[in-house]
């Protein structure tokens, strides 16, 4: 008999440990339809149809590629493949997936709006670290006067002429 003249040494195999929390995601199957407020603290993840408002502010909404949204949207992050119409307000981004649609305006510090996705609405660019309700002054910027002041100001220019 042939016995190895090494043998190997035991293997130990032990599992790699996660560090992180698992996230924690609800679902709105396909066949699903809520209307009305939605609100949490955790991720959503939209298949079916909602009508109302979605409010989850520090959280992830996906609207998945049945999803059918008609509501206004408050969130860290919004995700569309599917169809969604309202408005859409993100503290981190906005990313509309290649098969998504949106009619909607968007106020979000970042986008990411793919080949192939619909987009149909005003969008707002804005600063992360901006406040939400007073613009951040910009030194290059000359606040133009409305067309019926600046004619007032010359038919004063021409008064004043007139007398000289």
């Amino acid at each position: 008999m042939n016995t190895p003249k090494y043998p190997a040494p035991p293997v130990n195999y032990s599992p790699v440990k996660t560090v992180s929390v698992p996230t924690e995601q609800a679902t709105i199957g396909r066949s699903l339809v809520i209307k009305g407020e939605i609100s949490g603290a955790e991720s959503l993840y939209i298949d079916g149809r909602v009508e109302g408002t979605i409010h989850l502010a520090d959280n992830r909404v996906t609207i998945g590629r049945n999803g059918n949204v008609t509501a206004n949207i408050t969130a860290k992050e919004v995700v569309i493949i599917g169809t969604v119409r309202g408005n859409i307000e993100c503290t981190d981004r906005l990313d509309i997936r290649g098969e998504g649609s949106l009619i909607g305006a968007v106020v979000t510090p970042r986008i990411c709006v793919e080949d192939g996705a619909m987009l149909k609405g005003s969008v707002e660019v804005k600063n992360a670290h901006q406040k939400q309700d007073q613009p951040k002054p910009d030194k290059n910027h000359v606040q133009a006067k409305p067309a019926n002041d600046m004619a007032q100001e010359k038919s004063r220019a021409a008064a004043a002429g007139a007398d000289a």
